[in-house]
Parts: structure tokens; sequence; C-alpha cells
């Protein structure tokens, strides 16, 4: 699948606000005022630019109001309702802290859920796609959720927690490759997709298009296989490695966890980018992809 910049920025940047916000409404870190305002602005930064970027990747953006009518069989529609649900609910919860100093406890819990779900049903658009082996498997979801977890534990300043999360979220992602790899090599070809293997090998006589089209271009990206295993170890050097030792080997100061916070979003972004980069959309052998 072609990698949209858009839609990276997406799942990488709404992943970890919804993340922060799921914390924060479990009182994780326990600030008020003026201290909650700058980590809500943050949260609510990372959450609703990443869902703005999801826009910019529809052919027209205007209609981007018609998919809450969807909800009965789309999860893009229910994640745009939840999305919408948990950021009013945490709204709510934000103004009480900042502004009154309250803690509503179990709106901030609800919120809290709204904000995983919401993270669930982003997953769940790629997930249920059948026609792309690597992605309809149980380790998106999880990645997806552990990715929101451990990135906003790690935003919110809990250190050790977030350590433990990374952890998880890193043998997940290998785990998800390994698995992706298998699934890919084991699903449709020319010969299942025909019902001719039983002859033999089956070839096309001749392409269907002389020259480039946009089911090629979206739906037909391929990533050399020597390039995939850079950017894995890439991906997982920085979203994973490298902040967990920096929170581990040395004293967490305000420098440390910036550049702990920098590292897992641009490691988290290349992922993403592997995500739709070596997804294989069965589309592709009608043109012997």
């Amino acid at each position: 699948m072609h990698p949209a910049p858009s839609v990276i920025a997406f799942t990488t940047l709404s992943g970890l606000g919804f993340g922060l916000l799921a914390f924060l409404g479990l009182g994780l870190p326990p600030v008020s005022g003026w201290v909650a305002f700058v980590f809500f602005a943050l949260a609510y930064t990372l959450a609703v630019g990443g869902l703005l970027a999801s826009v910019a990747h529809l052919a027209n953006p205007k209609n981007a109001l018609k998919a809450f009518s969807q909800w009965r069989s789309s999860w893009l529609s229910r994640e745009g309702i939840a999305a919408v649900a948990a950021l009013l609910t945490m709204a709510v919860f934000a103004v009480a802290l900042i502004f009154f100093d309250l803690r509503l406890r179990f709106l901030g819990l609800f919120g809290a859920l709204l904000c995983l779900g919401t993270v669930f049903t982003t997953s769940m658009i790629y997930t249920q796609l059948k026609t792309v082996p690597r992605w309809n498997m149980w380790t998106t979801p999880s990645v997806f959720m552990m990715h929101a977890l451990g990135g906003g534990a790690l935003l919110a300043g809990q250190t050790r927690l977030a350590a433990v999360l990374l952890v998880i979220l890193g043998a997940l992602m290998v785990w998800a490759w390994i698995k992706g790899d298998e699934k890919g090599r084991a699903g449709s070809t020319l010969e299942t997709a025909t019902g001719l293997g039983r002859i033999g090998k089956v070839r096309l006589l001749e392409p269907p298009h002389s020259g480039e089209n946009y089911l090629l271009k979206e739906m037909a990206y391929q990533v050399g296989r020597k390039h995939a295993v850079k950017l894995r170890i890439f991906a997982l050097g920085l979203g994973v490695v490298l902040p967990v030792l920096l929170m581990l080997a040395l004293p967490v100061t305000h420098f440390i966890g910036f550049v702990a916070v920098l590292s897992h979003l641009v490691g988290i972004a290349a992922g993403r980018w592997l995500f739709f980069a070596e997804a294989e959309h069965v589309q592709a052998l009608y043109y012997g992809k």
C-alpha cells in the first residue's frame, strides 16, 4: 500500500495524543491548574492534529462529516464517533481540573476508556481487511493499542511503566513482522486465484495496462527487502530500545525525557511507514505483482 504522509501522521500522532489523554483521565501524572493545562494542550494538539491529518487524505475533505452516518458497518465511522465522544468527555474533565481544581474521577475513567476505544477503532479499520493479509491479524490492534499506552505513559512521565509497555510494544512489533512475512508468503497467488495451480505455474499473457494507474500506485506499492530490514531496525531502535535505555540507565530529567519522546516519535513514524509500505493487497496479483 502507498504510505501516504497524512495517514502516517494521523496514526502516529493521534495514538500518542489519545494515549496521553487516557493517562491524564486516570490521574497520571497527578497534575492540576496550569501544569494540567500544558499536559492537556499537548494531548489535544497531538490527537486533534492527527485527526486533521487524516482528513487531508480524503479526496473530498468536505465529505468527512458523512462518515459519521455509517457507524453500523464502518469502523471509520465508529472511529469518528468515538474520537468526538472522547475529546468532548476529556474536555469537561480538563476544564474541571484546570479551572476548578476538581477531579471528576468517574468522568476521567470513562474518558480514558473512550480514548483507548478510539485507538482500537482506528486499528480495526486496517485489521478488518482480509484483502491485506499482513493487516488481517490480531497483532494489528495489539500494536496500535500498545503504541498508545507506551507513548502515552512516556509523555505522562511514567518512566518505569513506559519502559515495560515499550518493551511489550517492541516484542509485538517483531512478532507482527515475523507473522506478517509468513502470512504474506502463504497468501493468495495467481495459481489459487485462477484455480489452475494443479496444472502448473500460472503467468500473465500480458499486463492489464501499458502504464501506471491509480491501483498500481496506491495498492501495489513495493519496498525492497533490504530496505525493509533496515527500517525495521531503525523503527525498533529509536521507537523502543533507545527510549527504554534512556529511562532506565540515566537520571530522568526534562532533557532526557524530551529526547526519549522524540526518539520514540521518529521510530514509531518509521514503523508506521513500513506498516503501509509492506502491506500486500491481493489485487496486485492482477498485475502480476
